[in-house]
């Protein structure tokens, strides 16, 4: 029995599979909201301490994103030009990205935690001809909205979050985007009815936007935005702007969870939980299921360049299949390409697939390939369909001829209950090429022995995948804003010492 609704899905002559009926554009998406629910709440602002600071119906969102589509006309701004959006996480952003759309401009979101260096080359790059700047006035002028947009268009440039080199921009069509936002509806991530849906993550990255923003706006809900993360604040917004809906990695949950105040909190009302980006000890899904008693609560995984979900782990799986990222979404296919030992690179074909990268036309043949992505992640594919990511390709260690996967061993650690995160790298070594390292850090309130932790993964692991050098650290790993470490920064500054066995 098929885990999702497949009906109203039909091919094009290259195989790919697209949803049915959909809108022609985000512009036509955000105009049938607007006509059917003008003065329900649309987007609501939060301060700093989670509390409401502004707010906009639908209607008011719609009428100041037309005006400010208007500015950008009489600043010169044209179809089709690229527009950067370098402003925090609020309305601002989302009036300067629908405004963007309206004025049937390219919408280039810039990560806020980019160096200077790296915003120059996005803004370069992107060949952006105007910048929504942070501390300045959004453009005003006569309300405008483009009359028509192909949905093959260009709707968004989202640069990569550089983990290798400079970004990469993925160009994102309004297809892709109303691909996504069905897939979020058929996988119910989006419930039925008034909802309320916290944004805690940047609206720059995919799943702040598409996945969050835009499929919640097409259902007529409320967008509940955080201008930055707190734990405190979270937890008071969940409660006190009843919400319905939330998206986030594995180790804030955690957080959440294990603040000494939890209990003062109502989470009854979350309806929908979803987390992603890291592996998951099947301890913590039970708690979660435990502190958030409502909720369906489900597994994902997704990329920019497949403007956002891949793969969905129903519910009913959560706790029976925790190593797993789930199913396919129902308009995409999943292949294993140079397979060795059950595991392979995963490549997906779909209408959420974007375009290609922007200017880097060598780095698209290399990533796509009549119409499949390669996503560059190692997996295993079972009859059943669900997927288990075991590594990054270019991640992956290799000892003396044995492939170590990363995300393996990181799964094991992770289950240990000293620790609250690791990640998981090849040492170089004269005579193996690469040894297993893992830069540990211990539950608040911990510490780590480290003898017990080899122990533990000894009993779970074969011996060549166990670390052999492990450091301790008591800061948070650093992660992109999709939650994903950054391995490359921590090899620049990680000292091994000597190998422990």
């Amino acid at each position: 029995m098929p885990h999702f609704d497949l009906s109203g899905i039909s091919r094009d002559a290259r195989g790919v599979a697209h949803y049915d009926n959909r809108p022609d554009s985000l512009v036509a998406m955000l105009r049938a909201t607007v006509v059917g629910s003008p003065g329900h709440d649309a987007i609501v602002d939060l301060d700093g301490s989670g509390r409401p600071d502004r707010r906009l119906t639908y209607r008011e969102l719609w009428d100041a994103a037309a005006r400010v589509s208007g500015g950008l006309r009489a600043a010169g701004v044209k179809p089709g030009d690229r527009v950067a959006i370098r402003l925090p996480n609020g309305i601002p952003w989302c009036l300067a990205f629908f405004g963007t759309q309206m004025a049937g401009a390219t919408a280039v979101p810039v990560n806020t935690r980019f160096s200077e260096q790296e915003v120059e080359y996005v803004v370069r790059d992107s060949g952006s001809c105007f910048i929504f700047e942070p501390g300045a006035c959004l453009p005003q002028g006569t309300p405008y909205v483009v009359d028509r947009i192909d949905p093959s268009d260009i709707s968004a440039i989202f640069y990569t979050s550089g983990t290798t080199g400079f970004p990469k921009g993925a160009m994102t069509t309004h297809r892709n985007f109303l691909a996504n936002m069905e897939s979020c509806r058929r996988v119910d991530l989006v419930p039925p009815g008034p909802f309320r849906n916290l944004v805690s993550v940047p609206l720059f990255h995919v799943t702040g936007c598409n996945s969050q923003l835009l499929p919640t706006c097409e259902a007529a809900g409320t967008t509940v935005i955080m201008p930055q993360f707190h734990v405190q604040a979270f937890l008071g917004a969940i409660d006190g702007q009843s919400i319905d809906v939330l998206c986030s990695v594995p180790a804030i949950y955690w957080l959440a969870i294990n603040q000494a105040n939890f209990r003062d909190f109502d989470m009854t009302k979350v309806r929908r939980l979803m987390y992603g980006g890291a592996p998951t000890a099947p301890d913590l899904i039970t708690r979660i299921l435990e502190s958030f008693p409502n909720a369906r609560v489900s597994n994902s995984y997704g990329l920019t360049e497949s403007s956002s979900l891949t793969t969905w782990l129903p519910s009913a799986y959560s706790v029976t299949r925790p190593e797993s990222v789930g199913v396919a979404t129902p308009i995409v296919d999943l292949k294993l390409d140079g397979v060795a030992d059950g595991v392979g690179e995963l490549l997906v074909r779909g209408s959420n697939i974007v375009a290609g990268y922007w200017n880097k036309p060598e780095a698209t043949t290399e990533t796509f390939s009549d119409g499949w992505l390669r996503t560059g992640d190692l997996a295993r594919l079972d009859a059943g369909g669900f997927v288990q990511i075991v590594d990054r390709k270019k991640d992956m260690v290799n000892r003396g001829g044995e492939n170590v996967y990363c995300v393996e061993v990181e799964g094991v650690l992770a289950a240990h209950p000293d620790v609250f995160e690791s990640a998981v790298m090849g040492v170089a070594d004269a005579m193996m090429g690469e040894k297993v390292g893992a830069v540990l850090v211990p539950k608040p309130g911990r510490s780590i022995d480290i003898r017990d932790v080899l122990a533990f993964a000894g009993a779970r692991l074969a011996d060549f995948k166990v670390p052999q050098y492990v450091v301790v650290r008591s800061e948070m790993l650093p992660r992109n804003p999709g939650g994903k470490i950054l391995k490359k920064s921590l090899r620049q500054t990680v000292e091994w010492g000597k190998p422990l066995r």
